[in-house]
């Protein structure tokens, strides 16, 4: 063991050294405060055992702006590094992990838990519920990710961050390319997310098709629903695949077996198909959910119904098939053979054809529309013409003879960058800043705000679109530094100028936030936005047991419906007798069962057998204590229903 922790803090880096101490003080600061306000108890009891999933929602929303942040530091040291030739900013092996994590962090400890919680906050309301259909497995789920990214970050102060790109391929991934602890980290805090990510799909999937209110049919449910329940079905069929993976990569570097290592007969390209088989999927599972996010928002505020309803349903879950049978597009250049890469090339431009369906039904609505300009839809109408440049330059990644010029290059970058970012997180940002009324029972500041959306998207443009030029004049992935003779200093500092730009957009958001909390306008109606789904029916923040009275619902645009024609949420003219709610306590195994997966992951890391073993008992220990238990739900009394439906300003 004494061997094993050699080298166990990693050394020799001054930026390192500062995460050290940022991180200790930190920790420090957060146990001051626990202990001087008493507030270990109510860490405990409000926030760790919880099963509630707005407060669920709230936990992987506040996780995956920490994450935003992380790899935002990440990309902005990368560009540093690339501003100007010849730089030694970073030492070549801090830049490959950099750009390793930047990767990993952004798709699955940014995007995956930004999604999740806004899966947690808004999909229980928009259908009518008042709880998810399991709860216990949705704090589970939280749990496993929250310690599954805590392991991966951990590798920056301790052992070593993975180096081998984000989706490690073979041989770099393999042990005699990546000797150290890092690769590990890298498995672990993947796989035990992504146990809670597997789950979180299954556990919504069920929650839209058995628990929406009475009356709503499939075809009467919001579209971000819609959205949510394309996306869990893809989430079910694609992280099977990502765990086996990871798997078979870790019984090759633990026991040896050579599964992909050529030189040992084994086949690198296997992992290739397999990590882009998930892969591939992996971002129609994050771009779905904000397509529906953009519908909700559009309609809203243009005042209409969405134009196209049924089109819309049919081209997400069309997108969500045709997802699978795109994968290959990422290695035309491979040697596959013309057959496979026209076929791939094929479904990879018919995949366009939903989305631009999807984009002229947004601009049908507006069309003739009483649009208002408010902050969610500054962020839809940014995503239009930034996603049609990246779908334009993803069609011409998807000829692939053009593919072998393009393959690798700063383009790719550029690309997947206007996708990712002008799709994914400019649609997460509309819908945080659409729904956080309903979160918080306030506004976020419009006039800061303003200054966020056009930092963040002037910063944008001016970091990314240098990028396309510089793939075609030659530039390359993961390159390290460059020299003056190539001639692409200028398009770099430029980008690099851009993305500081796009940090300063972050710094006004959390200075919104901040400054929102004491000042932001407080939403008194629930209703802020003249909404048109379930969830504006209810008080802002929503009560703990969602509805009083379950609605009734008569149409699709329910609550329009219900405030066009004056009768109540519960979809009733008269008011209805209160009944007893029955509601899921609260449990801390989900909790302790997460930390047991974390020392399980650890100890395996580290090839520290005991502690993996100790671990992993004592994940079976609270498996065990789980099936005893009996007494795991409750009744919320009628006078307790009476006293906050009062408090709230509801009729009793």
């Amino acid at each position: 063991m004494g061997e094993k922790a050699k080298g166990f803090f990693v050394t020799g880096d001054p930026l390192i050294y500062g995460a050290d101490v940022s991180i200790i003080i930190t920790l420090l600061g957060i146990l001051v405060f626990l202990t001087y306000f008493k507030k270990w108890g109510w860490l405990w009891s409000e926030w760790l055992t919880t099963v509630d999933h707005k407060k669920i929602g709230i936990m992987y929303l506040v996780s995956s702006l920490l994450m935003l942040f992380r790899g935002g530091v990440d990309a902005l040291l990368m560009r540093m590094q690339l501003a100007m030739p010849n730089t030694h900013f970073l030492q070549s092996q801090h830049y490959n992990e950099i750009f390793t994590t930047h990767g990993t962090i952004m798709i699955l400890f940014m995007a995956m838990p930004f999604m999740f919680a806004l899966f947690n906050i808004v999909i229980p309301l928009q259908i009518g519920a008042r709880d998810v259909a399991y709860p216990f497995l949705n704090a589970m789920s939280f749990w496993l990710f929250f310690f599954g990214a805590l392991l991966f970050n951990l590798s920056f102060v301790i052992g070593g961050s993975p180096d081998a790109g984000w989706l490690s391929y073979p041989p770099l991934s393999e042990l005699a390319g990546s000797p150290g602890p890092g690769q590990n980290f890298y498995i672990w805090g993947i796989q035990i997310s992504g146990i809670g990510s597997l789950a979180t799909g299954i556990n919504f999937l069920v929650t839209i098709l058995k628990m929406r209110a009475p009356g709503m049919k499939l075809m009467q449910m919001p579209l971000f629903t819609w959205s949510v329940l394309s996306s869990c079905i893809t989430i079910i069929f694609a992280f099977p695949v990502l765990t086996v993976t990871l798997a078979l990569l870790f019984v090759d570097r633990f026991f040896g077996a050579h599964i992909f290592t050529a030189a040992s007969g084994g086949n690198p390209m296997m992992y290739v198909n397999l990590i882009w088989m998930w892969g591939h999927p992996e971002v129609y599972i994050v771009v779905l959910p904000a397509f529906g996010i953009y519908s909700e928002i559009v309609s809203t505020f243009s005042k209409k119904k969405i134009f196209g309803y049924k089109s819309m349903v049919f081209s997400m879950i069309i997108i969500s098939v045709l997802g699978y049978f795109t994968w290959v597009h990422h290695f035309f250049t491979m040697g596959a053979g013309a057959d496979v890469n026209t076929f791939f090339a094929i479904t990879t431009m018919a995949i366009g054809i939903p989305t631009g369906v999807k984009i002229f039904n947004w601009l049908f609505t507006m069309f003739r529309g009483r649009i208002t300009m408010t902050q969610p839809m500054l962020w839809t109408l940014a995503f239009i013409p930034c996603f049609l440049v990246g779908g334009a330059t993803g069609v011409m990644l998807a000829a692939a003879p053009a593919d072998y010029q393009y393959h690798n290059s700063y383009f790719l970058i550029a690309h997947f960058h206007q996708t990712l970012i002008g799709g994914v997180v400019f649609g997460y940002l509309a819908g945080l800043y659409y729904w956080w009324p309903k979160m918080f029972g306030f506004k976020l500041n419009d006039r800061i705000g303003k200054w966020a959306f056009w930092t963040w998207n002037i910063g944008f443009y001016v970091c990314f679109m240098p990028q396309y030029a510089l793939g075609f004049m030659g530039m390359t992935r993961r390159v390290y530094t460059y020299g003056w003779d190539m001639g692409w200093a200028p398009y770099n500092l430029v980008s690099t100028a851009g993305a500081f730009l796009m940090g300063i957009g972050f710094i006004f958001q959390v200075w919104q936030i901040l400054y929102s909390i004491k000042h932001g306008e407080r939403d008194l109606t629930g209703d802020p936005w003249n909404g048109r789904t379930l969830e504006w029916s209810i008080p802002s923040p929503a009560p703990h047991y969602n509805f009083a009275h379950l609605p009734a619902v008569r149409s699709d645009d329910s609550w329009w419906d219900m405030k066009k024609h004056r009768y109540g949420a519960a979809g009733q003219d008269e008011i209805k007798e209160y009944a007893p709610i029955h509601m899921p306590k609260n449990s801390g195994i989900p909790f302790l069962m997460s930390a047991c997966w974390f020392v399980a992951g650890f100890g395996l890391t580290f090839e520290w057998i005991w502690l993996g073993i100790a671990g992993l008992a004592g994940i079976g220990i609270c498996l065990l204590a789980r099936s005893f238990q009996r007494n795991t739900d409750y009744y919320i009394p009628v006078d307790e229903i009476k006293r906050t439906e009062a408090s709230i300003g509801r009729v009793v």
